[in-house]
């Protein structure tokens, strides 16, 4: 997918011209059960909840990263929906990390796995739910992240939950 074919992205944070800038490339996931639901993700220490996903390795391709992403957060097996494509861009700037985040929308397909979390992801205490959109929007709006991580995640979270509602992903 070219980059010219992605939504122009919602800039979250201020670039500060006496920072030196890592770039990252991420996946977020909007991915619905059966019962209409989505997966969540609740980190503990911080006080945030989160949409799957993470970074793109080097040479990923989008929806591979998306897929991974969310089975290792979940344990949970998606079909990514390719005739949506990307529904939302963010770009942040937090500390020293420029990170554009890319958007999709998934359908579950199996969600007896089980998580694959990193040591960092278990000592942050992090653990999925199922919610419906407005129970995820309502429980990301409703904790005061500890964190100026969890405070971006907020932000940025929220904005693409609201984005995906926009572009009628179904469900929503």
């Amino acid at each position: 997918m070219a980059a010219s074919t992605f939504p122009a992205p919602r800039l979250i944070g201020t670039k500060q011209s006496n920072v030196s800038y890592v770039d990252r490339s991420a996946v977020r996931v909007i991915a619905f059960n059966t019962a209409g639901q989505i997966a969540i993700v609740y980190a503990k220490r911080d006080n945030y909840y989160k949409l799957p996903g993470g970074g793109i390795d080097p040479n990923e391709e989008h929806v591979a990263a998306v897929i991974r992403e969310m089975q290792e957060e979940t344990g949970a097996v998606i079909e990514v929906r390719r005739d949506v494509g990307c529904i939302a861009t963010t770009e942040e700037y937090r500390n020293d990390l420029h990170q554009i985040s890319y958007c999709y929308v998934a359908d579950v397909l199996d969600d007896s796995g089980s998580p694959s979390l990193t040591e960092d992801e278990v000592n942050d205490g992090l653990g999925h739910l199922w919610l419906t959109v407005h129970e995820a929007k309502s429980n990301m709006a409703g904790v005061e992240p500890t964190s100026e991580l969890g405070r971006y995640i907020k932000e940025r979270d929220i904005y693409l939950l609201g984005e995906a509602d926009k572009v009628g992903t179904g469900a929503l």
